[in-house]
């Protein structure tokens, strides 16, 4: 247990560190759209899909390494990651209903949750 929060806490880590670096890129930070958060979304829902499907493959990776990258480097990297990953996978478990839902739920609610607490600071 206590190696597995340290394959997730170096890979959290390093994550983080990538947001925030690419965060700084001169060419991210062009105009009121927010182009760096779309773009480190996007990159970390590609990277959690490959890495999803790396782990689950015929050469299947090792499953320290599979917490190093997808829970931690991709948690630290972008939350948005994991709910893209369990978005399709609703989706191709013929899930419709529950993926709209989860879709619609999590992005009113936390759009709701950050409004309370720019509202409660």
């Amino acid at each position: 247990m206590l190696s597995n929060c340290i394959f997730v806490g170096l890979g959290g880590g390093a994550g983080a560190i990538c947001r925030y670096l690419m965060g700084m890129l001169p060419i991210l930070q062009r105009g009121a759209f927010p182009l760096a958060t779309l773009t480190i979304n996007l990159l970390g829902s590609f990277l959690i899909g490959l890495i999803a499907q790396k782990a689950n493959g015929p050469s299947s990776m090792d499953p320290n390494l599979v917490l190093l990258l997808k829970v931690g480097f991709c948690g630290g990297f972008t939350t948005f990651s994991t709910f893209s990953l369990e978005s399709l996978t609703l989706l191709e478990e013929g899930r419709w209903g529950m993926f709209t839902l989860y879709a619609v739920l999590s992005v009113v609610l936390c759009i709701a949750g950050a409004a309370l607490g720019k509202a409660v600071g």
